[in-house]
Protein backbone atom coordinates (compact mmCIF):
# COMPACT_ATOMS: atom_id res chain seq x y z
CA UNK A 1 0.00 0.00 0.00
CA UNK A 2 1.42 3.34 -1.04
CA UNK A 3 1.47 6.09 1.58
CA UNK A 4 0.56 9.56 0.48
CA UNK A 5 1.78 12.77 2.05
CA UNK A 6 -0.57 15.08 3.93
CA UNK A 7 -2.04 18.11 2.22
CA UNK A 8 -1.23 21.49 3.85
CA UNK A 9 -4.74 21.63 5.41
CA UNK A 10 -4.40 18.07 6.75
CA UNK A 11 -0.93 18.83 8.14
CA UNK A 12 -2.28 21.91 9.93
CA UNK A 13 -5.20 19.92 11.38
CA UNK A 14 -2.84 17.14 12.49
CA UNK A 15 -0.51 19.65 14.17
CA UNK A 16 -3.48 21.06 16.13
CA UNK A 17 -4.52 17.61 17.29
CA UNK A 18 -0.97 16.53 18.12
CA UNK A 19 -0.52 19.62 20.30
CA UNK A 20 -3.39 18.47 22.55
CA UNK A 21 -2.12 14.92 23.06
CA UNK A 22 -0.26 14.02 26.22
CA UNK A 23 1.99 10.97 26.09
CA UNK A 24 1.20 8.12 28.43
CA UNK A 25 3.81 6.47 30.55
CA UNK A 26 6.83 7.92 32.30
CA UNK A 27 8.73 10.88 30.93
CA UNK A 28 12.06 10.32 29.22
CA UNK A 29 13.92 11.97 32.13
CA UNK A 30 12.28 9.52 34.54
CA UNK A 31 13.31 6.59 32.34
CA UNK A 32 16.92 7.77 32.33
CA UNK A 33 16.94 8.05 36.14
CA UNK A 34 15.29 4.64 36.41
CA UNK A 35 17.84 3.05 34.10
CA UNK A 36 20.70 4.56 36.11
CA UNK A 37 19.18 3.33 39.39
CA UNK A 38 18.80 -0.17 37.96
CA UNK A 39 22.39 -0.15 36.78
CA UNK A 40 23.61 0.85 40.25
CA UNK A 41 21.26 -1.59 41.98
CA UNK A 42 19.59 1.26 43.85
CA UNK A 43 16.29 0.75 45.57
CA UNK A 44 15.58 4.33 46.66
CA UNK A 45 14.11 5.67 43.44
CA UNK A 46 10.81 7.45 44.02
CA UNK A 47 8.08 6.65 41.52
CA UNK A 48 7.12 9.58 39.31
CA UNK A 49 4.28 11.69 40.64
CA UNK A 50 1.01 11.31 38.78
CA UNK A 51 0.15 14.09 36.40
CA UNK A 52 -2.39 16.51 37.84
CA UNK A 53 -4.47 16.38 34.65
CA UNK A 54 -5.10 12.64 35.03
CA UNK A 55 -8.65 12.03 36.20
CA UNK A 56 -9.06 9.14 38.62
CA UNK A 57 -11.21 6.33 37.28
CA UNK A 58 -14.46 5.64 39.09
CA UNK A 59 -14.40 2.60 41.35
CA UNK A 60 -15.51 -0.61 39.68
CA UNK A 61 -19.13 -1.62 40.00
CA UNK A 62 -19.77 -3.76 43.04
CA UNK A 63 -19.83 -7.45 42.43
CA UNK A 64 -23.19 -9.10 42.37
CA UNK A 65 -24.35 -9.59 45.95
CA UNK A 66 -24.57 -13.03 47.51
CA UNK A 67 -28.28 -13.35 46.85
CA UNK A 68 -28.96 -15.22 43.64
CA UNK A 69 -30.58 -13.33 40.82
CA UNK A 70 -34.12 -14.60 40.38
CA UNK A 71 -34.13 -15.44 36.67
CA UNK A 72 -37.36 -17.46 36.76
CA UNK A 73 -39.15 -14.65 38.56
CA UNK A 74 -37.85 -12.13 36.08
CA UNK A 75 -39.20 -14.24 33.22
CA UNK A 76 -42.58 -14.52 34.95
CA UNK A 77 -42.75 -10.73 35.33
CA UNK A 78 -41.89 -10.18 31.66
CA UNK A 79 -44.51 -12.72 30.56
CA UNK A 80 -47.15 -11.11 32.76
CA UNK A 81 -47.56 -14.18 34.98
CA UNK A 82 -46.27 -12.37 38.07
CA UNK A 83 -47.45 -8.84 38.65
CA UNK A 84 -45.43 -6.05 40.15
CA UNK A 85 -47.61 -5.13 43.08
CA UNK A 86 -45.81 -1.92 44.03
CA UNK A 87 -42.82 0.19 43.15
CA UNK A 88 -40.50 2.31 45.22
CA UNK A 89 -38.55 5.15 43.62
CA UNK A 90 -35.32 6.16 45.35
CA UNK A 91 -34.95 9.33 43.27
CA UNK A 92 -34.93 12.33 45.58
CA UNK A 93 -33.79 10.30 48.57
CA UNK A 94 -30.50 10.81 50.34
CA UNK A 95 -28.47 7.77 51.37
CA UNK A 96 -29.77 8.06 54.92
CA UNK A 97 -33.45 8.48 54.00
CA UNK A 98 -33.26 5.63 51.47
CA UNK A 99 -31.67 3.38 54.11
CA UNK A 100 -34.64 4.05 56.40
CA UNK A 101 -37.46 4.07 53.85
CA UNK A 102 -36.57 1.04 51.71
CA UNK A 103 -36.59 -1.63 54.46
CA UNK A 104 -39.83 -0.18 55.86
CA UNK A 105 -41.43 -0.29 52.39
CA UNK A 106 -40.34 -3.89 51.83
CA UNK A 107 -41.55 -4.98 55.29
CA UNK A 108 -44.96 -3.41 54.65
CA UNK A 109 -45.24 -5.09 51.24
CA UNK A 110 -44.20 -8.44 52.68
CA UNK A 111 -46.80 -8.10 55.45
CA UNK A 112 -49.45 -7.46 52.77
CA UNK A 113 -48.48 -10.71 51.03
CA UNK A 114 -46.81 -9.07 48.03
CA UNK A 115 -44.30 -11.26 46.20
CA UNK A 116 -42.69 -8.85 43.70
CA UNK A 117 -41.92 -5.13 43.85
CA UNK A 118 -39.96 -2.81 41.60
CA UNK A 119 -37.24 -0.70 43.23
CA UNK A 120 -36.07 2.20 41.06
CA UNK A 121 -32.53 3.20 41.97
CA UNK A 122 -31.49 5.14 38.88
CA UNK A 123 -28.27 4.44 37.08
CA UNK A 124 -26.18 7.35 38.27
CA UNK A 125 -23.15 8.59 36.43
CA UNK A 126 -21.64 5.82 34.29
CA UNK A 127 -23.75 3.25 36.12
CA UNK A 128 -22.05 4.08 39.42
CA UNK A 129 -24.87 5.85 41.25
CA UNK A 130 -24.59 6.03 45.02
CA UNK A 131 -28.13 4.84 45.67
CA UNK A 132 -27.80 1.99 43.17
CA UNK A 133 -24.50 0.87 44.70
CA UNK A 134 -25.87 1.12 48.25
CA UNK A 135 -29.01 -0.78 47.26
CA UNK A 136 -26.92 -3.66 45.93
CA UNK A 137 -24.80 -3.64 49.09
CA UNK A 138 -27.92 -3.55 51.25
CA UNK A 139 -29.14 -6.74 49.55
CA UNK A 140 -26.14 -8.51 51.13
CA UNK A 141 -27.11 -7.52 54.66
CA UNK A 142 -28.78 -9.95 57.10
CA UNK A 143 -31.78 -7.61 57.36
CA UNK A 144 -32.39 -7.96 53.64
CA UNK A 145 -32.07 -11.74 53.66
CA UNK A 146 -35.07 -12.12 55.94
CA UNK A 147 -37.18 -10.07 53.49
CA UNK A 148 -35.76 -10.75 50.03
CA UNK A 149 -35.62 -14.12 48.29
CA UNK A 150 -33.99 -12.77 45.14
CA UNK A 151 -33.70 -9.88 42.74
CA UNK A 152 -33.07 -9.20 39.09
CA UNK A 153 -32.29 -6.19 36.95
CA UNK A 154 -35.53 -5.02 35.42
CA UNK A 155 -36.68 -5.22 31.84
CA UNK A 156 -36.03 -2.03 29.82
CA UNK A 157 -39.72 -1.12 29.89
CA UNK A 158 -39.55 -1.09 33.70
CA UNK A 159 -36.30 0.88 33.92
CA UNK A 160 -33.57 -1.49 32.75
CA UNK A 161 -30.30 -1.09 34.62
CA UNK A 162 -31.81 1.69 36.73
CA UNK A 163 -34.35 -0.56 38.45
CA UNK A 164 -34.58 -3.98 40.04
CA UNK A 165 -37.29 -6.54 40.56
CA UNK A 166 -37.18 -7.55 44.21
CA UNK A 167 -38.79 -10.87 45.08
CA UNK A 168 -40.03 -11.01 48.66
CA UNK A 169 -40.18 -14.02 50.92
CA UNK A 170 -43.51 -15.13 52.28
CA UNK A 171 -44.36 -13.58 55.62
CA UNK A 172 -43.96 -16.02 58.52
Amino acid sequence: MKRRSLSPEEALAWARVAATVRPIGPRTADLDAFSEALGEGGQDLDPPAPTPAARPKPPPAPKTPGLPAERSGEKKVRRGKLTIAASFDLHGHTQASAARALPAFLENQQADGVRCVLVITGKGKEGQGVLRRNFLLWLESPGARRLVSGYAESHPRHGGAGAFYVFLRRAD
